[in-house]
């Protein structure tokens, strides 16, 4: 879990992840990338076996921060969670299912896999055309591609090499899956968008990274 400024609801996304029975033992990671609004300290104060908060001297982005996370999970299964409110931990089962089963080692929990929801239509206008480009050039069918639950095994990304430390990590991490030829299973998942007076910081000129981290992992060895 990447953390910046989320000291209105890191406790309670916690609680929220530690009351979903999954069957497996949970092991959470937080990397705080240099929060200023308390939510630094609200880290330091957590007193449990099985969360490990990293603390980052400054603020080096999302993609690094994940990076950070998977270097120090002892995990078997992967599942990436953002640290607001707007995706829910009680998807979890649904989203390891496939997994679980063994009919995939990939999956997405789509926001629009049912339609665009409450989503400004800006914003999911620049998803959807990120995705496109992505099916594209990589001859997928992905609905969301820029989802937060991407849930993996974590022997599948042991020898990628990853290069974004922003949110075009999201775009980079799944093009290293279309590389390996790991076919992706998208389930949906409920979706509760914030506004910016609510404390939403992405912006639709993400996708411009975003779309260049695809088209470097499409046409380049790195």
């Amino acid at each position: 879990m990447a953390v910046y400024n989320e000291k209105d609801s890191i406790l309670k996304v916690l609680e929220r992840i530690n009351k979903v029975d999954t069957g497996l033992k949970k092991e959470i990671i937080i990397v705080d990338g240099c929060s200023t609004d308390g939510t630094r300290e609200i880290l330091k104060q957590l007193n449990s076996d099985n969360i490990k908060v990293v603390l980052e001297d400054k603020r080096n982005g999302k993609g690094f921060a994940l990076r950070q996370g998977f270097a120090k999970a002892g995990g078997d299964i992967i599942l990436i969670q953002d640290a607001d409110l707007e995706i829910d931990p009680f998807d979890y089962p649904q989203l390891l299912k496939p997994i679980l089963d063994g009919s995939h080692k990939v999956v997405f929990g789509s926001r629009f896999l049912k339609g665009r929801g409450s989503t400004n239509l800006i914003n999911y206008l620049g998803n959807r055309f990120v995705t496109m480009v992505a099916n594209i050039l990589f001859n997928a069918r992905l609905t969301d591609m820029e989802t937060c639950y991407k849930v993996f095994r974590a022997d599948l990304i042991r020898e990628s090499e990853f290069r974004c430390n922003g949110f075009d990590f999201d775009a980079e991490l799944a093009c290293a899956f279309f590389k390996i030829k790991a076919p992706i299973k998208e389930v949906a998942i409920s979706y509760s968008p914030r506004r910016r007076s609510q404390g939403k910081k992405l912006h639709w000129t993400v996708a411009l990274p975003s779309l260049a981290a695809i088209f470097r992992c499409r046409f380049t060895k790195t």
